[in-house]
């Protein structure tokens, strides 16, 4: 299929308001789309289900999946030189606010202090702290943001997810929550953010060591205690790229005895405490309670659940006696939602967020902030 007649079936399939999905995965060319072929609101209610789930920060909100069995599958292999000369730039802003309010500045700084002080007060060791940010745009097509954030996000998992339940939601996420294949799973420890400037061969500071270790230890102590879930091994810590920004990074592997065993890993590790802190019910609450918006979709996870894949055992088109030995298993491929932004009204918003311990400074907290959010807005300017 070429570019033109996978956006047209898009953009033919959102206007009747029925459920869509197209994203690529980090590293690949091709880009998917599930296109559901009716309007019914499908949710989630064991994680047995196959199709494309979306789930929110909050474990208590609804989840919503595009069935495999309800939807059509199309893909295209992208091209940079699509997006070349698209009509994007200043002119289709109405107006994109570069300069942040006092206000909105003073109110994130005192959360995060209030979050240190519950942290000094050992109410808890962590939290992560989020603050969500408008943008008016004159012409927010979702098409258009989608195929820029292609363009400068090759590393990241991109999507654009439209149902009639949540609207638009678009992203660049660079966190894997989970994946999944037979019975080997790996996730990853992801914590601390400093820019990048050329290289990932760069010193972190102790508190941003010291928070994704928090991090890791917590995702490896809470698989040690789920039945199931054995020969767990980690790699070392590792700077990892996504987009203009670095983060720490620790890649964690291990294997379900059982496939079932599949909704008690994901309820295990969702809300991360890289998104969430530690312990992550008293985060939680503090969260819920102090936060001045709803977090909705941001920071929750969304990919592929139990999608039925292919495996040859022999790839060579000339032996053709191999070919007939092909084995059918199950793929869960999550990534936790980040860098994303929801459109509405013609506006874009967009959420970010940072984690707080003890050795925060609000202030800092603020900065890391604003170098998140411009990923998001990145894409909407040419």
């Amino acid at each position: 299929m070429d570019s033109v007649d996978f956006y047209n079936q898009l953009k033919a399939h959102y206007i009747e308001h029925k459920p869509i999905v197209a994203y690529r995965k980090p590293g690949e060319d091709n880009v998917k789309a599930m296109l559901q072929v009716d309007a019914e609101n499908y949710q989630v209610s064991d994680l047995s289900e196959s199709g494309f789930v979306f789930a929110p920060f909050n474990p208590e909100d609804v989840s919503y999946i595009i069935p495999a069995g309800k939807s059509k599958t199309i893909d295209y292999d992208f091209l940079v030189e699509e997006v070349e000369g698209m009509p994007f730039d200043q002119d289709n802003l109405d107006s994109v606010d570069f300069e942040y309010m006092e206000e909105d500045q003073k109110r994130h700084e005192n959360l995060v202090q209030k979050g240190i002080d519950e942290i000094r007060q050992r109410h808890f060791k962590k939290v992560v702290l989020s603050r969500s940010e408008k943008v008016q745009v004159l012409d927010p097509d979702p098409l258009r943001i989608f195929k820029n954030l292609l363009e400068k996000y090759p590393g990241a998992m991109v999507y654009l997810w439209f149902h009639p339940e949540t609207g638009f939601w678009l992203g660049a996420t660079p966190e894997t929550l989970l994946h999944v294949e037979r019975n080997r799973f790996n996730t990853m420890a992801l914590a601390g953010t400093q820019l990048f400037q050329g290289e990932t061969d760069v010193e972190w500071d102790s508190k941003e060591v010291e928070e994704q270790l928090f991090v890791t230890d917590y995702i490896l102590e809470s698989l040690e205690d789920l039945p199931g879930v054995e020969n767990i091994k980690t790699s070392r810590p590792y700077s990892a790229r996504a987009g203009n920004l670095l983060h720490i990074c620790t890649d964690i592997f291990g294997y379900l005895k059982d496939p079932e065993n599949l909704k008690d890993l994901i309820e295990t590790i969702h809300p991360t405490p890289a998104v969430c802190g530690l312990p992550r019910q008293e985060a939680l609450d503090f969260i819920l309670k102090n936060e001045d918006h709803s977090r909705e979709f941001y920071s929750g996870y969304l990919g592929e659940l139990n999608l039925k894949t292919e495996h040859k055992r022999n790839s060579n088109q000339r032996n053709q006696e191999n070919q007939q030995f092909v084995s059918i298993s199950k793929q869960t491929e999550l990534f936790v939602n980040l860098r994303c932004m929801k459109l509405k009204d013609g506006d874009a918003r967009i959420y970010v967020g940072g984690g707080i311990t003890k050795d925060s400074n609000a202030a800092d907290e603020w900065m890391e902030t604003v170098n998140k959010s411009q990923t998001m807005k990145s894409v909407l300017v040419k």
